[in-house]
């Protein structure tokens, strides 16, 4: 049977030796014979953990952006120079927009770095989607995700400029998944669409399949308790075997989410790898 084998290369924390943690995401992906970047940090770590991982960057013929912000998209132009033959990155059409994040100390630009946009303009073929799409055989794109629910949005004060006037909808924010014996995996980058609304639209996809697993970030670090309590009540609903929050899940919501799920939410932290029949 083929094996679907995630290991974390990049994420927020790390527990093992050798291995370097960065405020980003990027996960090996290994679907058959296949290998797959989906995500790629900020860029300051991943090469120094696939090393350390026994993996080779050059081995990777595809890469997936979940959407265009800096903490995923800056390992590209090293991804790009290790490729031996021609990249293809997946990504949707705004994730290379500008885009910009309000904090406390003013804006900050946090777009697709520059060198970044050159080195896949450069040296890899861009496969632009808004709709799902099958990039190799059971692995697939979400594709734009409806935003449905009342109780979700994209997690943060973003915006198309500089100035702060234009709201960002994160419309470029998409997810993947596989469809497993066991049910769906599901791999989040940042869940900037709500990851309620993703899992909703990837269910639907597949014609309402069980959820397995759900590995990534959620973004839930600055959400109410409304919000909270009703993604909780969402994921009971759906009978979520596996919940493994990440990078922008945040602690206190990854506390409550381990809280009410005990053992089956479990750490996703750097060199973790999950394994999956597919």
């Amino acid at each position: 049977m083929k094996k679907l084998r995630i290991t974390v290369l990049a994420e927020n924390t790390v527990r093992k030796k050798g291995l370097l943690a960065e405020h980003g995401f990027a996960l090996w992906v290994e679907i058959g014979e296949r290998k797959i970047l989906f995500d790629t940090g900020v860029g300051k770590v991943i090469g120094n953990n696939a090393a350390v991982l026994g993996f080779d960057l050059a081995e990777a013929s595809t890469v997936v952006l979940s959407h265009g912000h800096y903490d995923h998209t800056g390992g590209l132009p090293e991804v790009c120079d290790r490729a031996t033959g021609m990249l293809t990155v997946y990504a949707h059409p705004a994730a290379f927009m500008p885009k910009y994040s309000r904090h406390p100390d003013g804006m900050h630009d946090i777009a697709m770095p520059p060198a970044a946009k050159k080195a896949v303009n450069q040296r890899a073929e861009i496969k632009l989607n808004k709709q799902p799409v099958e990039i190799h055989s059971g692995f697939h794109l979400s594709g734009e995700i409806p935003r449905e629910t009342d109780f979700e949005d994209t997690g943060g004060a973003f915006f198309l400029d500089a100035e702060g006037q234009t709201p960002d909808l994160l419309i470029d924010d998409q997810s993947a998944f596989v469809d497993t014996p066991s049910g769906l995996v599901v791999i989040l980058g940042c869940a900037h669409s709500g990851v309620v609304n993703t899992l909703r639209q990837i269910r639907r996809l597949t014609g309402d399949r069980p959820v397995h697993a759900v590995i990534g970030g959620m973004h839930l670090g600055s959400a109410t308790d409304h919000r909270m309590n009703q993604t909780i009540a969402e994921f009971e609903k759906l009978g979520i075997q596996h919940l493994f929050p990440a990078h922008c899940t945040g602690f206190e919501a990854s506390a409550r989410l381990w809280n009410k799920f005990g053992k089956s939410c479990s750490p996703c932290s750097v060199g973790i790898v999950f394994e999956f029949d597919c």
